[in-house]
């Protein structure tokens, strides 16, 4: 399988909205649209969106059809960026994205602090932060499966992003399972 893509997951709140919006007005949505415009603008940034791979479902179908489409995308994708937000908790299709993608796949998670702008802000030169620590929690799937892969927490700013989605450590056939920030260790 060609595992090229960057499975990009985020909180929205459940059930969908019915407008045509959708989930576009979420609040952890707009940081996944923020890689996806930094791509438009160049296309040498290194994210390749795996929710781009296969046809879109829309806000209102049912959850087997959403399901069967987020595990397509998941086995197409070398890792996961997971935008942890003050807001996010665990939906539904949350926990089945990091289920399916950090404990069937083995995918290796980016997980990016919107929150957050500086390296400092995530960690200092000992360990990551107690306040960064306490968001896993409103995640369990999260904290279940993080230490069976790889994981990099870093801050919500582009060239951090982009050194994270070319590091070897964070992608599923080259992953070294442990938890890392930067500098990466």
């Amino acid at each position: 399988m060609n595992r090229t893509g960057n499975y990009s997951a985020f909180y929205v709140k459940e059930p969908f909205s019915e407008s045509n919006l959708g989930a576009n007005i979420e609040h952890d949505f707009v940081y996944y649209n923020e890689l996806r415009m930094w791509k438009g603008k160049d296309s040498s940034f290194p994210f390749v969106d795996s929710h781009g791979k296969t046809y879109q479902v829309r806000d209102d179908s049912d959850w087997e059809t959403l399901k069967a489409r987020l595990r397509e995308r998941l086995r197409a994708s070398k890792n996961i960026i997971l935008f942890l937000s003050s807001i996010t908790v665990e939906s539904k299709a949350l926990k089945e994205e990091l289920e399916y993608g950090m404990s069937s796949q083995g995918l290796p998670v980016i997980v990016i602090y919107p929150d957050y702008s500086k390296k400092e802000d995530i960690a200092d030169k000992n360990d990551i932060k107690e306040s960064i620590k306490n968001m896993w929690d409103k995640v369990p799937t999260f904290k279940e499966y993080m230490n069976s892969v790889a994981t990099l927490h870093i801050p919500m700013k582009k060239d951090i992003i982009e050194n994270a989605l070319k590091e070897d450590k964070l992608k599923v056939n080259t992953m070294k399972v442990g938890t890392y920030y930067y500098p990466i260790n």
